[in-house]
């Protein structure tokens, strides 16, 4: 492939805007990297994770992928021992971007940070940075990048330095971006327009800024910039500040529907590639990729290929409701080891029996799996098929569950489960606390507010959201008291339909509707069948809140080997007792779905 030029690049920017992707320090950081080791040398130590990150922009659809070569010359290596491996770290990280940019349809941008750090700068004179520059750099191109992007530079004599020994190394396109303080100057002290006449003339391709401060501030820079040349401009706002969660751990907190916000303004003032820095995440960048696609300055396709067009969600008037009587809901919980294909194929088997509701649950242990919500959507857009998704609050940040929701609102799904969700058992430490912005009854405070137009803290959003919002009641809960008045403190907070827990006693349910009150709204039943008498007994003694009367227990226990059939027989007569008391069945299958569906369908 011939190398694209300066004057290229510039062409195909005065075309349209270009979407680049957000952090690649804080993804390794949040996978469990300490922000003081040397992160360039994990394309060595660890290339699939490095890989993941640069995938999962990718699949949020963005056009240019940077390399994780921040920090990656020779003088910055050398505090960490690794000075012999520049070369190596540079082109094994060019490599791997270079394979996860899809056969050239996104470009890859080779990141170089200044030559030194805060702390080395005094000691090290410009010749030696000159050089390391030059390998960095020079070692990149070798490895096929598409341009050079400077970034991150606080001291305007380096960035200049920079521009000299990236011009004069090679032929590709070169970005030069620098960083400002919340008072919109570099750490050097310049202002945007210092930085832009210092830079005119220069044959960079685009002069920009980058990290250090968020949407908001960076817009009065990229303003100042836009004011004071006309080359094409760059901006990539950290997500905010960070917050300090423990030792040399940090999360960042802004919300997707913002920094779109701040975006759409960048592109307002004339910026022609956006993105993210510090904080900010793929789920925020596919966010940004969808509102730019919409954006008047972007009037030719993306590079990227087009995805394949997603089968359109039906129109809320006809949409099956949730709520609707006789409903027969089937849960599907994603496991650890099963592929989306898998789950899909046995879904399809499921429509074939005349289901038209799917439920995808959350699933328990730690091993890696698809969201609730993201197979939910593959399944509608694959089958057709109805769905809702449960969606759990532990471990998510506020701002984080706010931006996903929004996200698969957008994409199609409207119906979701709220659970509060609990921590899985960790090894040694099998009493781990859990992390909860916001439990369940919070979660519906929230969807109800979306569906109003206004976000967790009751800012207007540009559009309401339509979602059908349920939540989970325990008629086997000891404390009926404190059931029921969990479960009214839900329905006020704007639940829309109540799934219970799997029920295995039909006077628990009507103990807990009783008490709940005729004021409520359509409840649906969990059925789901006892394998045997070892499960039966397991949950009724180790489980805490799950009731299995004694009759039950008698009965498996009496089945012997036969106790998986025991329990279909046991399922299908609890579903035809609790029909009179509910709106519908959610029948959540523990062994072949299929059977288990057209056993209890044929009650």
């Amino acid at each position: 492939m011939t190398p694209m030029t300066a004057a290229e690049f510039r062409s195909l920017l005065a075309e349209r805007t270009l979407v680049a992707d957000g952090a690649m320090g804080t993804m390794l950081h949040a996978a469990g990297n300490a922000l003081d080791q040397a992160l360039p040398a994990i394309s060595l130590s660890d290339p699939a994770l490095v890989r993941a990150v640069h995938d999962s922009y990718v699949d949020a659809g963005v056009d240019i992928i940077q390399t994780n070569t921040f920090g990656a010359s020779r003088l910055r290596l050398a505090e960490h021992g690794l000075a012999e491996k520049t070369e190596e770290i540079n082109h094994s990280a060019a490599r791997i971007a270079r394979e996860a940019a899809a056969g050239g349809r996104i470009l890859v941008a080779g990141s170089v940070a200044p030559a030194v750090s805060v702390h080395q700068r005094r000691r090290i004179g410009r010749a030696a940075r000159a050089d390391a520059l030059r390998e960095q750099i020079t070692a990149l191109a070798a490895a096929g990048v598409d341009l050079i992007q400077l970034e991150t530079f606080g001291y305007l004599d380096e960035l200049l330095e920079a521009v000299e020994v990236a011009l004069g190394a090679v032929e590709i396109p070169v970005v030069a971006q620098a960083t400002f303080g919340p008072d919109a100057r570099t750490l050097s002290g310049h202002t945007p327009a210092e930085v832009a006449s210092a830079l005119a003339g220069t044959p960079i391709a685009a002069l920009g800024t980058n990290c250090t401060i968020g949407p908001q501030r960076m817009l009065a820079v990229v303003r100042e910039l836009r004011a004071h040349t006309d080359l094409p401009l760059t901006a990539l706002p950290n997500a905010g500040l960070p917050r300090r969660t423990g030792p040399a751990r940090f999360e960042y907190d802004i919300d997707a529907e913002y920094l779109v916000r701040y975006v759409r303004e960048l592109l307002d003032t004339g910026a022609s590639v956006v993105g993210g820095c510090c904080g900010t995440t793929p789920t925020q960048l596919a966010a940004v990729v969808e509102m730019a696609a919409r954006h008047p300055a972007r009037t030719t396709p993306r590079l990227a290929a087009p995805p394949a067009a997603p089968v359109p969600a039906p129109a809320p008037a006809t949409a099956p409701s949730v709520a609707a009587a006789g409903s027969v809901v089937v849960e599907l919980t994603p496991e650890v080891g099963a592929t989306v294909d898998e789950t899909a194929e046995l879904a399809a088997r499921l429509t074939d029996l005349g289901v038209t509701l799917l439920c995808v649950g959350a699933g328990t242990g730690v091993g890696a799996r698809v969201t609730p919500a993201d197979l939910a959507l593959t399944l509608h857009q694959q089958l057709g098929v109805e769905v809702m998704a449960t969606v759990t609050t532990w471990d998510r940040t506020i701002m984080a569950l706010q931006a996903d929701l929004l996200g698969a609102h957008a994409l199609g799904l409207q119906r979701i489960v709220c659970e509060t969700g609990s921590p899985p058992l960790l090894g040694d430490y099998p009493h781990v606390d859990g992390v909860w912005d916001v439990d369940a009854i919070g979660l519906i405070e929230l969807l109800a507010g979306l569906n109003e137009g206004t976000d967790f803290y009751g800012l207007q959003l540009p559009a309401k959201t339509d979602f059908e919002i349920g939540t989970r009641i325990n008629p086997g809960c000891r404390d009926l008291a404190q059931a029921a008045a969990r479960a009214r403190a839900k329905i006020a907070a704007g639940a829309q339909f109540l799934i219970t827990r799997p029920l295995y006693d039909v006077d628990d349910l009507q103990r807990l509707l009783d008490a709940i009150g005729d004021d409520r709204p359509p409840v649906l039943a969990a059925i789901r069948p006892l394998t045997g008498f070892e499960e039966a007994e397991f949950l009724a003694h180790e489980v805490p809140d799950v009731h299995i009367p004694d009759a039950v227990l008698a009965r498996l226990e009496r089945a012997g080997a036969a106790g998986a059939a025991a329990g279909l027989e046991l399922a299908a007569e609890l579903a035809a007792a609790v029909e009179p008391l509910v709106s519908g069945l959610v029948i959540a299958p523990a062994q072949d779905p299929v059977a288990t569906v057209r056993h209890v369908l044929a009650r």
